[in-house]
């Protein structure tokens, strides 16, 4: 029987660090939580199941006692651990650290009951690394009580308002919803951005561009003032006024200006930007990233883990990275991009507790394609993206020069363009790497990318355009969110922390309130009505201030030891008593029915709006006698697309009895049915190529598909033959 016991949370985990421990020491995965508070009422012992409080298993009364139960699925483990852990063994809790990763550790002694015979220590660090795992056993601590106080008061808030706000939503709405402390307040902020656009008024304007021509350099100026004022012309006519008074005159250079500017590298990554910069670069959502990063956190095959902890709000870089950082610059690049001292860079957000260094390069000297074979193809992707992101920003800063040079042309007033170019004087970090920016290019940008090309103009040259080109324009309401703009936000706000950004877009689209349209997030008419619902009956609950105030409080019980009863006291009664008032002065047919001028064609009576989990549709207030249902709103888009569907599929006979086939749309998309129905029901779908080869089968090509909930998805054609399935829209090699 081992001397030591390691409990760590993941198999990858504890199988490399049993090779850094020797024989002296088994290390075994708790593989996550042990315990957790039950989510029904049958999963506690019959014992417990008759006390008031089982359905919500937290004791109100009693100082919010939770009722902890030994999670089903862990059994088996646990009895593995409790084998090899006997009086004389010493514990060794190794789990993350962060709350978490403290709550995991504290639960585990809970179960295990040390004797005081036994050891217990607590060891934490950020890189599963040889030097990394040795140090910490050699500086052990005790539990972190506070961290746990912390993670259990966040735990229990959630259950809280899951538990008692949800109900009210599947009396008042419909079944299945949910709401939650910091799912809720996503969602609105996804509905806000959504109101934003929807109340957006393009406005008209107009640019005019002269294009010039010099020493075989193509250059382009714009028009911007008259008489020293700008001017932005609003309509045609003014746009050609404009024209017409510069018509066949030419242009002088009448001032030029340069200016030498310098950029400076992006800091290395947090748990936020790493999601933010992969959404942007690698498409990677941001669930698969932080999946991408667990295995690189592991080390997978390599043996060794690649990355530092990934749930981190930290922008610091420990000693040893920052030495082998120049290293690396002056060996790849010369000692002229490194730095003379490293570049340091200020915490980014108050409250951040959840690890002490940046997600990093444990090995700064190992280059993506040292171990490009050991890895797989996202997996190195990601690997590269931190390597370079690392190392670049301890790199020199990149020198620019910007000129701008002002064309005048004098009629009956002088109209002033002006042409801007830039030059790289010195690449510095960009010769490495780019931060990515929220825009629909995802191309890769090199220090080529800041190169714009300008002739040399003197003052008083006379210039003739080669050609004047007006552009008519529309203002843009601001974007919808993509998964990367969202955590930035909720970063921004302080909603959430590094190991909730994940989960919470997670769970907004798979309950139905969020959709993805390419990389952009779309409220469904579900998160309308319920942001709505909530909006006016439980205003805290979606207030962004009230909801980081809680955040800094949760922060607060694990830093400055606050009492965590008395902060969930001061929530829970008022949340409590408020559930109570509003499902008795809620009536659910004002929030999911509601009244149209429109009659139904079938018998006459009045049309009313109703909502579906797919969404709000029209109804016959005569139901059930009349069942007579249609959308609410006819896409013309979708319409176009069924006629020419119709016509593509006129002369489809139905396989088994030879009548005719037509297009029909259902939940899952449009598909074909046979017209004899309901004496046959054969049906086959309609499958929408991509243009895309299966990268798994390279036979069948790639079509879009919808799952029962009504999300988008990209499969092979040839299922179940081949089984490949993304929920990202697989591109072209």
């Amino acid at each position: 029987m081992a001397k030591n016991l390691v409990i760590v949370e993941s198999p990858t985990k504890a199988k490399i660090i049993s090779k850094f421990l020797g024989k002296d020491y088994k290390v075994l995965s708790s593989y996550g939580h042990i315990r957790d508070l039950p989510t029904k009422k049958a999963d506690l012992p019959p014992s417990k199941r008759t006390l008031p409080y089982a359905s919500l298993a937290i004791d109100v009364e009693n100082n919010f006692e939770p009722l902890y139960i030994t999670l089903p699925r862990q059994k088996k483990q646990l009895g593995e651990i409790k084998k090899h852990f006997e009086a004389d063994t010493t514990l060794w809790i190794a789990t993350d650290e962060d709350r978490e990763g403290e709550a995991i550790g504290w639960h585990l002694l809970q179960v295990l009951k040390p004797k005081k015979t036994n050891d217990v220590k607590r060891i934490v660090f950020h890189e599963i690394t040889r030097d990394a795992i040795l140090h910490s056993i050699e500086t052990p601590r005790e539990i972190n009580e506070s961290l746990v106080f912390s993670q259990q008061a966040r735990r229990i808030l959630d259950r809280l308002v899951g538990y008692e706000l949800s109900p009210l939503l599947w009396k008042k709405i419909r079944f299945g919803l949910s709401a939650g402390r910091v799912q809720s307040v996503a969602v609105k902020l996804i509905v806000d951005r959504e109101r934003e656009i929807q109340a957006f008024n393009a406005e008209e304007y107009w640019t005019i561009d002269g294009l010039f021509n010099k020493d075989k350099i193509n250059f382009k100026a714009q028009f911007q003032k008259i008489d020293g004022k700008k001017f932005v012309p609003k309509n045609k006519a003014e746009s050609d006024a404009v024209l017409d008074a510069i018509k066949g005159k030419q242009f002088e250079v009448s001032g030029i200006t340069e200016k030498d500017t310098k950029r400076s590298p992006a800091a290395p990554f947090t748990t936020s930007t790493l999601q933010q910069e992969a959404s942007r670069k690698l498409g990677f959502s941001v669930k698969k990233t932080m999946t991408v990063a667990q295995k690189l956190y592991e080390g997978g095959s390599t043996g060794t883990g690649l990355i530092t902890y990934m749930r981190t709000d930290s922008t610091s870089l420990s000693d040893k990275a920052l030495k082998d950082a120049k290293s690396v610059i002056e060996k790849e690049f010369g000692k002229d991009y490194s730095l003379v001292s490293p570049r340091i860079y200020k915490k980014k957000q108050k409250g951040a507790q959840e690890a002490h260094e940046a997600v990093r390069p444990t090995e700064i000297s190992v280059k993506p394609d040292d171990i490009a074979s050991k890895l797989t193809a996202d997996e190195l992707k990601l690997y590269d993206l931190i390597w370079k992101r690392t190392v670049a920003c301890q790199m020199q800063e990149a020198k620019l020069k910007n000129t701008a040079v002002d064309l005048g042309v004098k009629a009956n007033k002088t109209y002033t363009f002006r042409a801007t170019g830039q030059r790289v004087v010195f690449p510095g970090f960009l010769a490495l790497y780019i931060e990515g920016e929220d825009t629909d290019n995802d191309d890769e940008k090199t220090a080529k990318d800041f190169e714009k090309k300008i002739p040399e103009l003197n003052e008083g040259e006379m210039l003739k355009a080669d050609k004047i080109e007006p552009k008519q324009h529309f203002t843009k309401p601001p974007a919808r969110y993509t998964e990367a703009s969202l955590v930035k936000k909720m970063e921004e706000e302080g909603i959430g922390r590094p190991s909730t950004y994940a989960p919470t877009i997670s769970t907004v689209q798979s309950r139905g309130y969020v959709q993805k349209d390419g990389k952009a997030l779309s409220p469904t008419d579900t998160a309308f009505v319920v942001t709505e619902l909530l909006e006016k009956h439980f205003e805290n609950i979606v207030n962004l201030k009230f909801t980081a105030n809680m955040e800094e409080d949760l922060d607060k019980i694990a830093t400055e030891n606050n009492d965590y009863i008395e902060f969930l006291n001061n929530f829970y009664k008022p949340f409590h008593d408020l559930i109570g008032v509003k499902d008795k002065e809620i009536k659910k047919s004002d929030i999911i029915s509601e009244k149209t001028d429109e009659v139904c064609e079938l018998c006459g009576k009045p049309m009313e709006i109703k909502l579906s989990r797919f969404g709000k549709f029209l109804s016959c207030t005569g139901f059930p006698d009349c069942k007579h249902a249609k959308p609410l709103h006819e896409d013309p888009e979708a319409e176009k697309e069924m006629e020419l569907l119709e016509k593509e599929f006129e002369n489809e006979k139905c396989e088994k009895c030879g009548e005719k086939m037509v297009v029909k749309k259902g939940r899952f998309g449009t598909f074909l049915a046979c017209s004899g129905y309901p004496k046959c029901k054969t049906t086959k779908p309609i499958l929408k190529s991509i243009g895309v080869k299966c990268p798994a089968c390279k036979k069948g090509d790639i079509v879009e598909k919808k799952s029962k909930r009504g999300k988008v998805f990209w499969g092979c054609e040839r299922y179940p033959d081949c089984d490949y399935s993304s929920w990202e829209k697989p591109k072209a090699e």
